[in-house]
């Protein structure tokens, strides 16, 4: 697989960075290439914008991301996901501030394909 097989758009579904273990959010992921062939990603979940740029090697993506809450203050920090194949990501991410004992999950599918992760 390579860096351009991911450029496209990814509906998510994931866990937050908290002692529980159930899906707590829905979105989308965009992910394009900058002039350095470098991931740019775009997350889109409830109404909540979040941008990240990263790099891919050896089937696995990482991301650091950044986003504004809306008390205006500006949240850090990293996913990183196993490339199961060019329309299924399965992922993990944590935050700077986050709760250190845990980490989120996201399960990204390409829009449009009929791929699912079992």
């Amino acid at each position: 697989m390579t860096i351009e097989d991911l450029v496209g758009s990814y509906s998510i579904e994931g866990s937050n960075q908290d002692a529980v273990d159930e899906l707590s959010y829905k979105g989308t992921l965009s992910l394009s290439l900058d002039l350095n062939n470098r991931i740019i990603a775009h997350w889109l979940i409830s109404n909540q914008v979040q941008n990240g740029s990263g790099f891919f090697k050896d089937n696995i993506l990482v991301i650091n991301f950044n986003y504004r809450s809306e008390d205006n203050s500006i949240y850090k920090g990293v996913a990183v996901y196993k490339c199961i194949n060019k329309d299924v990501l399965d992922g993990f991410w944590s935050e700077k501030h986050g709760n250190p004992l845990y980490l989120g999950s996201e399960r990204c599918f390409r829009i449009g394909s009929k791929e699912l992760l079992n």
